[in-house]
């Protein structure tokens, strides 16, 4: 088969699925149940509740729990429904002397990491709850991630810089510290695929750090107005979801190849024009001008003064969606393919302080200051990408040859893509090949009977 693989259109827009409100105070940290209609949160009130969701399509409390003080966030894994919940007394068991910013647990370790407020960072064992190791920090931590191939941790603290370290069974090493942001890190996702990790900021930026390059590659991600609060990776789609405390919630096409942007440059007078700057004195005295304010071109670089720099333009591909300078020169060099977005922007209509993103499903939940958990809809976030051919005669993830039944658009099969996630009854709502269409494969991942193929 002869196909051309085309991002995903970007034009798809979220759509609203439901909405739970009854909360007295800000809920903390929420996620999607996967394989079902239901959503855990916890919030300030010191509540865990668990939310199922009815025929009539609104979600009720089916579990409510109490704890000793407020939540601060939680960590849950499916496979062993396992929920680790933070408080701001510091405990989790009793490990910190402050309010616990972030809680993640890793199955395959058995271990349980958090930090807190009293900027330590701390991994236990699961089972016995004993500690099994610390970590001090420069500042308290807001943003944590965790490689289970190589046992590293990503920390991220209100200084802006993300440290990674090697963590052992009883200890601990420094490999690196990271420094690019100007203001606090408030979020982390690591994706172990490609191994990239994006940090979000106080500072309105997202950073994407290539680790498994190992060249140091730096590619700044500029789409928000406001602190960014929560990043999330699609690897299916190869997208990254980020939000913001404005309500802001970006969609970044990654299946594309981005530059680095470049260092300013350091200059007393224009690279341009040669115009003095108005620290120059001595060519400022020499040529009898007054001097100019210093810019910077943000696509090569170089500093130059604002007659050299009068045109504004977006350079998605370095991370720029928004107008920015350039000089003219640089100006007149951008195509308007390369001004071509590679982002998408929508409006949460509440402020972010938590967004959770379910893969199985598609479906991402937001969080806001108002008391307010929405579940968007799975087309938001649609699985797959789309193929271009005119003749599609097999599925791309399964040696089945069979034909699809159409010849026109469509898209990698969902089911067959995502086959090792998904053990619950699907729809038709996502695009199948003529394989997973049949009752068959319906029934095998069920889980009602084995599955023979044709």
């Amino acid at each position: 088969m002869a196909a051309e693989i085309q991002p995903q259109p970007q034009a798809r827009k979220p759509c609203l699925l439901s909405k739970i409100e009854a909360f007295q105070e800000v809920v903390s940290s929420a996620v999607i149940i996967p394989r079902e209609d239901g959503v855990i949160s916890v919030s300030e009130d010191r509540a865990i509740r668990v939310w199922l969701k009815r025929d009539s399509g609104q979600y009720w409390p089916s579990v409510y729990h109490t704890l000793s003080s407020s939540c601060s966030c939680m960590s849950f894994n499916p496979e062993t429904r396992r929920l680790s919940v933070g408080m701001d007394t510091g405990s989790i068991c009793v490990t910190h002397q402050g309010r616990v910013t972030v809680v993640l647990f890793v199955l395959e370790m058995e271990w349980l990491l958090s930090t807190g407020q009293d900027k330590n960072f701390t991994w236990h064992c699961s089972e016995s709850g004993q500690q099994l190791g610390t970590y001090r920090t420069a500042a308290w931590v807001s943003g944590l991630q965790f490689d289970v191939e190589t046992r590293h941790a990503f920390v991220g603290d209100q200084s802006g810089q993300v440290t990674i370290l090697k963590l052992e069974q009883d200890s601990c090493s420094l490999v690196t510290t990271f420094k690019g942001h100007t203001g606090n890190v408030t979020a982390l996702c690591w994706d172990p695929a490609q191994r990239v990790l994006f940090s979000g900021s106080s500072d309105h930026s997202i950073i994407m750090w290539d680790i498994g390059g190992r060249k140091g590659t730096a590619i700044e991600l500029q789409g928000h107005n406001d602190k960014v609060q929560g990043l999330c990776y699609a690897s299916h789609t190869r997208q990254l979801i980020s939000c913001s405390s404005d309500g802001g919630i970006v969609i970044w096409n990654m299946d594309v190849t981005r530059q680095e942007t470049p260092e300013w440059l350091d200059s007393d007078s224009c690279q341009k024009c040669e115009q003095p700057f108005f620290w120059n004195f001595k060519q400022m005295w020499d040529s009898k001008k007054i001097g100019l304010r210093q810019h910077h071109c943000r696509k090569c670089g170089q500093a130059v003064c604002g007659k050299c720099s009068s045109k504004r333009s977006t350079i998605p591909l370095m991370g720029f969606e928004f107008e920015v300078r350039v000089c003219d020169s640089c100006h007149e060099s951008i195509t308007d393919e390369d001004r071509a977005p590679t982002a998408t922007f929508h409006d949460s209509k509440h402020s972010i302080v938590y967004m959770h993103y379910e893969p199985t499903t598609g479906n991402l939940l937001t969080s806001g200051s108002d008391k307010v958990i929405k579940v968007w809809e799975q087309t938001f976030c649609t699985p797959g990408s789309q193929i271009k051919t005119s003749t599609v005669t097999f599925c791309g993830f399964t040696p089945y040859q069979g034909n699809f039944n159409s010849t026109q658009t469509v898209r990698f099969c969902f089911i067959c893509l995502l086959l090792s996630m998904i053990k619950a009854p699907l729809t038709h709502s996502y695009p199948l090949c003529a394989l997973c269409v049949s009752p068959v494969m319906f029934d095998y991942l069920s889980g009602h009977q084995p599955y023979k193929p044709p």
